[in-house]
């Protein structure tokens, strides 16, 4: 055999290789690594878009989280406020009633003090009388003399 057929022959059956390949291999291979390429072009605008939906949704939730600190925070503070108004009020009321006790004891011990005066009084009276029955020796009647008794009253 010749070299110069043989190597003829095998760039004839390399022609026609390439021929089929290119005719029924490469278009399908060609479509696959097109359609894979489509696919991972896709992928990675999904995973970008998810990426942009993502960063919206952290910053909404993050605005969400900042109000309702905000907002429990305001809450936290008229409570707060309330529960001193409330105590304050508490405290106003405490001095009133205290207040009111106070004058109700000094009108109980005015009483006390004036029905002490007038049993003294009395006392004083029935003392002087007695005395007085002692120096005269003789008896006095107290009903007989109850207007010299009221005046002797007033007067002490």
């Amino acid at each position: 055999m010749n070299l110069n057929a043989t190597i003829f022959a095998q760039m004839i059956v390399f022609a026609i290789l390439v021929w089929f390949t290119m005719k029924y291999v490469w278009p399908p291979l060609a479509k696959s690594l097109d359609e894979r390429a489509m696919k991972i072009a896709e992928g990675l605008a999904a995973a970008e878009k998810a990426k942009t939906e993502l960063a919206v949704a952290n910053k909404r939730v993050e605005e969400e989280l900042s109000k309702s600190r905000n907002d429990s925070a305001t809450r936290l503070a008229d409570a707060e406020r309330r529960a001193q108004q409330i105590i304050e009020d508490a405290k106003a009321r405490g001095n009133e009633e205290a207040a009111k006790i106070v004058a109700a004891a000094k009108a109980d011990a005015e009483q006390q003090v004036f029905k002490a005066r007038e049993q003294l009084r009395e006392q004083v009276a029935g003392l002087a009388v007695k005395g007085a029955q002692q120096i005269l020796q003789r008896e006095v009647n107290a009903d007989v003399h109850a207007e010299l008794l009221a005046r002797l009253k007033t007067e002490v």
